[in-house]
């Protein structure tokens, strides 16, 4: 028979019924920015959502969005704080000063990120 697809399939008896041994793909542990992508893809782009989906492209999707959010986030981060004299000397001598600074500069990194990588 051409095109026909065997599979074989292991079973194991739970009480009176047969179970087959089926195991689901592991899901790829994914950080914020990939979580944050698959709930926009899902809630506001559910045709892209499921076509990627289907086609088993979602998964890759969301580690490499995750992976260049991340790149971008430390990259920004540090050209920010270079950019506004953030540097190790003041977090020595003011460290309310040079926390303040640091996180209203990954704020505005991660807004940076949030709008051109993951909601878009």
């Amino acid at each position: 028979m051409k095109g026909v697809l065997k599979m074989e399939l292991a079973y194991r008896m739970e009480g009176d019924y047969w179970i087959p041994n089926l195991v689901a793909p592991e899901a790829p542990a994914l950080g914020k920015y990939g979580m944050l992508r698959r709930s926009y893809l899902r809630q506001h782009r559910s045709g892209t959502y499921t076509g990627m989906m289907l086609s088993s492209k979602l998964d890759q999707h969301l580690v490499e969005i995750d992976r260049q959010a991340n790149e971008m986030m430390e990259r920004l981060t540090q050209q920010m704080a270079q950019q506004q004299g953030v540097t190790e000397s003041l977090k020595a001598s003011d460290q309310m000063e040079w926390v303040s600074r640091m996180n209203n500069i990954r704020a505005a990194a991660e807004e940076m990120v949030l709008t051109e990588l993951i909601y878009s």
